[in-house]
């Protein structure tokens, strides 16, 4: 558990991001290492146990003043005076109960902040009130010390002026009624889409690249439009457009209010196509939150809790992914977003709405009424004045056949934009795959952590046997000695560099040491632990051995007890199904049929279980089933216009399907090569199709998961080239297996992971 939150702090430290719930991290390992160092030394035990245990708590303290000794913020956090955050504290006390520690009781006082102070949120006049916000909203600590930080953050409130718009023909009809019949009345020709100007890539980062379709809309903010219902087709790239657009309009910070399942793959978004752009993903309570980031990600399931701060936050954007889940303006999703977008448009002018979804329509038309109030469109009664005058202008009534197709274009004017596949085909490649990352949160996702772990310790141990083994043998030699500690040297010292004055090349270099010697002696003294220049330096690791070790576990991964790679994989696969399956039944609804496929039986099932809880009509296609069972199945999918989804196995439906009808594939768990991947996905990608076929790989972030997907990735192309008459050798799943666990157990040795 040390290790881990050190983990997080060195790649924060590595990489540039030491977020506020970075340093929260470090703070709460920092505090548990001096418990659990006191705690050891009081413990009766022999003699020779207890110094193996300080040992390991000293190799976890180096790798942690190495980290603090790169950034003076984290060094100060080690200072007796030092004040224990909120967020540290109750980090620590998920730790200790982790960990089997019960928590002190007597807690450290935390003087009053803006989080404790703040006054209750209160949804404008006319807007649904959360019933819940008040007894479970949150403020966390990193957004009241943002405004602490710089109170000119908060937008300043003026008086608008009134664009009233006095109806004069259309005074006493029900307007918003007539706006949906225009709608439900509109033909098959009636356009659909809002006129776009010439594509603009001024805003791409470098090394990304628009299409044309994408680009129009963000040309179109760019202009100055600010609201939209984008409602392309799913796999036409709505999160960049979306991302680009708030760059365009100079919408951030930029609020994302999301499902659950695309969150993490917002997040991955953002720093693809917005890298300069800080991003934060609001989990739980929030303990987590950068209160200084651009853009601020939030799933519907916790929108209650965050209320307050997320309406204060004085955002100048805010996009709704899959808005059709608004479509119930009586439920408290509804209500909160509805409230949070007032609260938008009533501190920022004219600030950049987005509604995102491949599905305006669920039910009926009706289905329109939140959408449109969310986008200020319409005040849930009326139309805005601007649409108002637009329909004035039309010199009719609802009691004219002729108002509709006028009264349409006005609101698709407002800014509806949609594109099928089919319209962007030259646009698009004709079949791409599309990873959608997923955190894997709760049991199921401690589960797959836990048992990554054990597979990773059983290596570890097993490695460290083979060093044991041979240096008894006389071969092992004498170990090179990992550079960390010179390395931390070379950081300090170039901070130091510049107070040293004019001194001669070694003179500066030796003052550069001693000050960054004195630096990490600071450290561990602050964490207690033995100082720097009596701590044992790391072997270099073996990467010989490492690949022997890992190539005899693939071999024992048959019999061996505990976790193995197929069990973790396993795991992983159950861990996702859900989130998988969820996603499968928004793309149904949005985009038409879906092809689901999975490895393992229990992944079918859940999914399975989901649709038919859902109300989505399935057929399955699986190993078992007679040659007329399964052609029965396939029939009623490509056949039946209510047959949503088709859920195939990997290995059953993998070859000989026809299933051309859907131009949408969910591989729910990956396979061990990119030709059986592939084989997947030519069951649509085949002849007959007329649509550009996109193939969504749900990958568990963080785990053995993704490193099987880069990995697979990473090889797709050597058997074309064994074709053409490459000497290379051609990827095989063994292969995959021997590589994850190769990494695997690499990282395990670097973070220093003991048996």
């Amino acid at each position: 558990m040390l290790l881990d939150g050190v983990r997080e702090v060195q790649q924060a430290v590595k990489t540039g991001r030491l977020t506020p719930a970075v340093r929260s991290r470090f703070q709460a390992v920092a505090l548990l290492l001096r418990e659990e160092r006191a705690r050891v030394q009081a413990a009766a035990i022999s003699d020779a146990r207890r110094a193996e245990r300080l040992k390991r708590l000293d190799q976890v303290a180096q790798q942690l003043a190495v980290a603090a000794v790169r950034d003076a913020g984290l060094l100060h956090l080690l200072s007796d005076d030092a004040v224990v955050a909120p967020s540290s504290r109750s980090l620590l006390r998920e730790m200790q109960r982790e960990a089997g520690i019960e928590p002190a009781t007597q807690e450290v006082p935390v003087p009053p902040t803006a989080a404790s102070t703040a006054a209750p949120f209160a949804p404008p006049s006319g807007a649904a009130a959360p019933a819940a916000a008040s007894e479970r909203a949150v403020v966390p600590t990193s957004v009241a010390s943002r405004q602490l930080a710089n109170p000119f953050l908060a937008p300043v409130f003026t008086t608008q002026p009134d664009h009233a718009v006095l109806p004069r023909r259309l005074g006493g009809w029900d307007l918003v009624a007539a706006l949906l019949s225009a709608f439900e009345r509109a033909g098959g020709g009636d356009a659909a889409c809002m006129e776009l100007p010439e594509p603009t890539s001024q805003y791409t980062p470098a090394g990304k690249e628009l299409m044309q379709h994408q680009g129009e809309l963000v040309a179109a903010a760019a202009q100055g439009h600010r609201t939209f219902l984008l409602a392309d087709e799913p796999g036409l790239g709505k999160t960049a457009q979306a991302l680009l657009a708030a760059e365009a309009a100079m919408a951030y910070p930029l609020l994302v209010v999301v499902p659950s399942v695309v969150k993490t793959n917002w997040a991955r978004e953002a720093g693809l196509w917005v890298p300069h752009r800080s991003t934060t993903v609001v989990q739980g309570s929030g303990e987590s939150v950068n209160g200084f980031a651009d853009v601020v990600v939030v799933n519907y399931e916790v929108l209650d809790r965050h209320l307050g701060w997320l309406g204060d936050f004085g955002f100048r954007g805010m996009v709704v992914d899959e808005a059709h889940f608004i479509k119930n303006k009586t439920s408290q999703r509804s209500q909160n977003v509805l409230a949070i977008a007032d609260r938008v448009r009533a501190r920022t002018p004219d600030p950049l709405v987005m509604a995102l979804t491949g599905t305006p329509l669920i039910n009926d038309v009706d289905d329109f009424r939140a959408i449109w109030q969310l986008l200020g469109w319409t005040d849930g009664t009326r139309p805005v004045p601007a649409l108002l005058e637009a329909l004035e202008d039309l010199d009719r009534t609802p009691a004219d056949p002729d108002f509709y197709p006028g009264a349409r274009r006005a609101v698709v004017d407002l800014g509806i934009v949609r594109r099928r596949k089919v319209d962007v085909a030259a646009d698009i490649p004709s079949r791409r795959v599309a990873d959608l990352p997923v955190d894997l949160d709760g049991p199921a996702g401690r589960s797959v952590r836990a048992a990554e772990r054990d597979l990773a310790l059983r290596m570890v141990e097993r490695y460290h046997r083979a060093l044991a083994h041979r240096a008894a043998a006389g071969l092992d030699g004498v170990l090179a000695m990992d550079s960390d500690d010179d390395e931390s040297r070379s950081v300090v010292a170039a901070v130091a560099a510049p107070t040293i004055g004019a001194q001669t090349e070694a003179e500066a270099a030796a003052q550069a040491e001693a000050e960054a010697a004195a630096v990490l002696e600071e450290a561990y003294e602050a964490l207690g632990a033995t100082p720097a220049s009596a701590a044992p330096a790391a072997p270099v690791i073996d990467a010989a051995l490492v690949r022997r070790v890992a190539k005899a576990e693939l071999k024992d991964s048959e019999t061996a007890d505990g976790e193995n790679v197929f069990s973790v994989v396993r795991r992983i696969g159950r861990a996702k199904a859900e989130l998988a399956a969820d996603y499968t039944a928004q793309l149904a609804r949005s985009a038409g049929k879906v092809v689901f496929f999975a490895k393992h039986v229990e992944v079918m099932d859940t999914a399975e279980e989901l649709f038919a809880r859902q109300g989505l009509r399935f057929s399955s296609v699986r190993g078992g089933q007679t040659p007329e069972v399964r052609q029965r199945n396939v029939d009623a999918f490509v056949n039946d216009p209510d047959v949503a989804v088709v859920v195939c196995s990997l290995t059953a439906a993998g070859v000989g399907l026809n299933l051309q009808v859907a131009s949408d594939v969910v591989l729910a768990e990956l396979s061990w090569t990119d030709a059986e991947q592939t084989q997947a996905i030519d069951r649509v990608h085949r002849i007959g199709q007329t649509e550009p076929v996109t193939a969504w790989r749900v990958i568990a972030a963080q785990t053995l998961d993704a490193r099987i997907a880069a990995m697979i990735d990473s090889k797709a192309g050597l058997a074309a080239r064994a074709l053409d008459g490459s000497d290379e050798e051609v990827a095989d799943s063994v292969n995959v297996q021997l590589e994850a666990l190769v990494g695997l157990l690499t990282d395990a040795l670097e973070e220093g992971l003991t048996p």
